[in-house]
């Protein structure tokens, strides 16, 4: 088999593939901006320290997780990956002024880092009650919340019925 040089430039041409998928690849694993990337984000577009808890269904039941502190003018992955339900709830403290996002759906929190399992009965198993607001994803992979100025102070969180929150 005769090798010539239009051969080279077509395994050339494949190697430069080759190479650019590698890069992409690498770019979208570590989290380059303007490729898409699977999960649910939260930016807080305010100057302030934020902390954030997150609740969702998961295979076993209801889930709490927290405190996430995101720095003023930045964002964090609360949940790598694609999203496995179609909603999450989400309640933010701001650290620095006091105020907070939340919303009417009852679930549990605690004053330190916390994964808690269920959301009912949160005073009696030793936790807190905290407000959490709804997001509807529509079933997308990845979901984005922003947090602006002005949290509110909202009225005390409903307890949810019959152990369900949203559908």
């Amino acid at each position: 088999m005769a090798f010539s040089f239009r051969n080279f430039e077509q395994i050339d041409g494949v190697r430069a593939r080759i190479v650019a998928l590698t890069v992409l690849t690498a770019a979208a694993s570590m989290g380059v901006p303007g490729l898409a990337h699977a999960d649910f984000r939260v930016c807080n577009a305010t100057q302030e320290l934020v902390g954030v808890g997150i609740g969702y269904r998961a295979k076993a039941g209801w889930v709490t997780e927290g405190w996430w502190h995101i720095e003023g003018s930045s964002c964090k992955t609360l949940i790598e990956g694609p999203l496995s339900s179609r909603f999450y709830y989400l309640y933010a403290e701001d650290a620095e002024r006091g105020g907070r996002w939340d919303g009417p759906i009852s679930m549990c929190v605690a004053e330190k880092e916390f994964k808690i399992a269920g959301v009912t009965d949160c005073v009696a198993r030793g936790f807190q009650r905290a407000g959490f607001q709804e997001y509807d994803t529509g079933e997308q992979a990845s979901w984005m919340v922003q947090l602006a100025d002005a949290p509110t102070e909202a009225e005390p969180a409903a307890p949810i019925e019959n152990g369900t929150p949203g559908q």
